[in-house]
């Protein structure tokens, strides 16, 4: 997870992003967590992907899982269940994007931030 963090910060510092690194950090941390936990089958990985696109910076973690993520409402003493219900409330948008590809089934869950 630290290198999944470091990587999109040093990223986007690299093309002169500021602002909203917390937003970044807890994003990308909840997303690699769920990919890993939900969405990655013994043996494949995971991807993230930084897109710079005008305004806007898109990250993407790819998994390879099926099924699509949904944010939910976590009753108060369930361990987990929040970290969606997060990306939803830092990120400027959030969808899941299904991957078409000659691989198996898989998903893209993504965000974007206003640079």
């Amino acid at each position: 997870m630290p290198a999944a963090r470091r990587f999109a910060l040093d990223t986007l510092a690299e093309w002169g992003y500021r602002g909203r690194e917390d937003d970044v950090r807890v994003c990308v941390s909840e997303l690699v967590t769920n990919a890993l936990l939900h969405g990655v089958p013994p043996g494949r990985e995971l991807s993230l992907v930084l897109v710079g696109d005008g305004p806007l910076v898109r990250i993407e973690v790819r998994d390879s899982g099926g099924g699509n993520p949904e944010v939910r409402d976590a009753a108060v003493d369930d361990c987990g269940g929040r970290g969606l219900r997060l990306v939803v409330a830092l990120a400027d948008d959030f969808g899941v994007t299904p991957r078409h590809s000659d691989k198996p089934s898989g998903r893209c869950s993504r965000w974007t931030v206003q640079r």
